[in-house]
């Protein structure tokens, strides 16, 4: 532990009453203790306001005995607020200080907490102890999507979450087909289970203030997956395409990953979807019934070339 961590206790030395949550001029305190500049890099904007990290922790129903997953705790706000219901966390953090910093200042505040830290990139994350069941997170905004899809795929028993999030970038993970922001994220994620926005948070609640304003989504996973793991590839690989040219028709959009238009229409056809469709117009069984042909006609022994 660093001579800058171990002088963490003066922090706490404040409030008269017992404090279970950090506020305003603890958390800037606690920053400049740490030589914690929030930066850009990182996406790091730390909520300041009380009120709405427990406005997050009860849009996620978390309550005593819930497993959750936190990402990017920062200096432990949004931390206190899942611990203070009597949930235990696992926050994986990528800033070592912080990280080392964390359970200190949990320790402090809520001695008898079940915390663990994982200092690991959230990207990069293969394995979590106590399989949580929960996701709650203020996400990074520069690798929200990327991170929430990680964590979705390699840790299935994560059934529930709330993440708070750019708002452009939150609805359009919440959006549904033919909405104008709908693209490849609402897609990936409608595949994990059902979103929705849950309000929005105004963006002098961080510190610092960032230029964005930020929305609350919720999620629900499916009762059951979707499909094997191979025919998620091959989905996620027709949604990559159909969005990188979403002007396009998907006969054409979807020609170079599939052989060709004819091919490509071919597959759509036997899919079910219209060669002449878009990609903002499919949701995700559309897309799946056409992997579910692409994967047919390579079992059927057709020739690459063809494919």
């Amino acid at each position: 532990m660093s001579d800058e961590a171990s002088t963490a206790p003066a922090l706490a030395a404040g409030p008269a009453a017992p404090a279970t949550l950090l506020g305003p001029a603890e958390i800037r305190d606690l920053a400049e203790l740490l030589g914690v500049a929030p930066t850009k890099k990182l996406g790091q904007n730390f909520v300041i306001d009380a009120n709405t990290v427990r406005r997050i922790v009860r849009v996620a129903g978390v309550e005593a005995g819930t497993r959750v997953v936190e990402v990017g705790p920062g200096l432990g706000s949004l931390t206190l607020g899942l611990l203070e219901t009597g949930a235990s966390v696992v926050a994986v953090e990528i800033d070592g200080r912080l990280a080392e910093q964390l359970p200190i200042t949990v320790g402090l505040y809520q001695p008898d907490a079940e915390l663990t830290v994982v200092h690991e990139d959230a990207l990069r994350v293969a394995e979590l102890p106590g399989d949580p069941t929960a996701l709650v997170a203020n996400l990074p905004y520069n690798v929200s999507v990327p991170v929430l899809l990680h964590l979705l795929e390699h840790f299935p028993s994560i059934r529930t979450g709330v993440v708070m999030v750019q708002a452009e970038v939150g609805h359009r993970i919440a959006a549904a087909p033919g909405s104008k922001v709908y693209g490849s994220p609402s897609v990936k994620a409608a595949w994990y289970g059902a979103w929705r926005t849950a309000g929005q948070v105004s963006r002098q609640v961080f510190w610092p203030v960032p230029n964005v304003d930020s929305v609350l989504v919720a999620f629900e996973r499916h009762a059951e997956e979707y499909a094997s793991e191979a025919l998620r590839k091959r989905t996620f690989k027709i949604v990559d395409a159909a969005f990188q040219q979403r002007r396009k028709m998907l006969r054409q959009a979807l020609a170079e990953l599939l052989g060709g238009s004819e091919a490509a229409s071919a597959l759509l056809e036997a899919g079910g979807v219209a060669p002449t469709s878009r990609g903002e117009q499919l949701g995700v069984d559309d897309y799946l019934r056409v992997a579910h042909a692409w994967a047919d006609r390579d079992a059927d022994g057709v020739p690459p070339s063809l494919r």
